[in-house]
């Protein structure tokens, strides 16, 4: 910031919320390139920086500069060996990111396979659940994108003290394959002071648990289901599905969001009375993100590749929403963009700027993510003041 060009009150108000660009920058590192850029061509302007996730990996790292403090613990990674995962504590509010603990970089080697995708348990996500109702928490949001697993959520409610049964007794499922043999579900033992808790689900998907569009059929593969694996954990899901429902007496097995994480969403919604949300909606109100926008005159979002799946709850949209609620103008940085700019305009995203503009090679583009950033940011300045509305001053 320079001296000689002090940032005073009535100085514009440039909010910078990038997600990460995946394989190139955190969203805490994409932000500060973009700001760094700005404060550059706009000296004067105030700049605040609030790097987002939508729900995925990077969710605590977005809430902790707001009163959020973390916390770790060891606990079962998705093939039982033990690892350490941090999760957010603030008052009697506590994030569990579920990448943190049953993700696919959890994964021995960080590769899914066959095997993984049959056998990959949530049962560390219980864990994390259960030491913040320790810790006094009483509203839980689980943050869920990125998860190794297909287990329907089986293994967290067992961490939390629910009990399955097979025809030859008692066997806590270790995996989505495992559900085939599941034949009862006994809850008699569930954590009781889930009755007084409220349990959040913060997703970007709508699928429901089973068939083409449910948690096997659609995120399977990416798990490293063969599609044998994925018919059969979609059967095994049924099955889970029949015995909670006999369990509990109401069946969400259609409910939207409830093939989130290989059916966790289903697990959160029917064993502990969870809610499904927009991940990136509650991770802004999480991080405070409508005191943080109010007055701005710009916002800048992005991420590493906006393309038709971004249109659908990520990040950047979610953030163009609250922006525009708030009057601000919205421009996205992307690493590269499949999207038209009139579709973009639609959904409150004035104007897109891509690091393929400047580096058309993918691989140098990856390497060269900050610099790149920083000059598109100073481009982004040149044309919003050619553009500002004549009401904001630049000191």
């Amino acid at each position: 910031m320079s001296a000689t060009c002090p940032v005073v009150p009535d100085s514009p108000l440039i909010v910078v919320a990038p997600d990460k660009f995946k394989g190139s920058l955190t969203a805490a590192g994409a932000a500060a390139a973009l700001a760094r850029g700005l404060r550059r061509r706009l000296p004067g302007a105030r700049v605040a920086e609030h790097p987002i996730a939508d729900g995925g990996e990077g969710s605590v790292e977005m809430v902790l500069p707001h009163g959020f403090r973390p916390v770790s613990r060891e606990v079962s990674g998705p093939t039982g060996r033990l690892v350490t995962a941090t999760y957010a504590l603030r008052g009697g509010t506590a994030l569990v990111e579920m990448a943190a603990v049953a993700g696919l970089g959890r994964l021995p080697g960080g590769a899914p396979d066959d095997r993984t995708a049959r056998t990959a348990s949530t049962y560390g996500v219980g864990e994390l659940v259960r030491d913040a109702l320790d810790r006094g928490a009483r509203r839980i949001v689980l943050a869920v994108g990125g998860s190794a697993t297909s287990d329907g959520g089986a293994g967290m409610v067992a961490a939390l003290g629910a009990r399955a049964w097979t025809a030859s007794g008692q066997a806590p499922p270790r995996g989505g394959a495992a559900l085939l043999d599941v034949v009862r579900l006994d809850l008699d033992d569930l954590d009781r002071r889930l009755v007084d808790a409220t349990v959040v689900v913060a997703c970007d998907v709508d699928n429901p648990l089973l068939g083409p569009s449910g948690a096997a059929a659609v995120y399977g593969p990416q798990k490293g289901a063969t599609a044998e694996t994925v018919a059969l954990l979609d059967r095994a899901l049924a099955r889970w599905a029949d015995v909670v429902a006999a369990a509990t007496g109401r069946d969400v097995r259609h409910l939207p969001g409830a093939g989130a994480a290989g059916g966790l969403g289903f697990g959160a919604a029917s064993l502990l009375g969870a809610e499904v949300r927009s991940g990136i909606d509650t991770l802004l109100d999480l991080s405070g993100f409508a005191r943080a926008v109010a007055g701005a005159d710009l916002v800048i979002v992005g991420e590493g590749s906006l393309d038709e799946q971004s249109l659908y709850g990520k990040g950047p949209i979610g953030v163009a929403a609250a922006a525009a609620r708030a009057g601000a103008r919205v421009v996205a940085v992307a690493g590269r963009s499949t999207v038209r700019l009139d579709r973009l305009r639609e959904l409150g995203i004035d104007d897109v700027h891509t690091l393929t503009e400047l580096e058309p090679d993918p691989q140098r583009s990856m390497r060269h993510a900050a610099d790149l950033l920083e000059t598109t940011a100073e481009r982004i300045a040149a044309a919003w003041l050619r553009d500002r509305p004549e009401r904001t001053p630049i000191p």
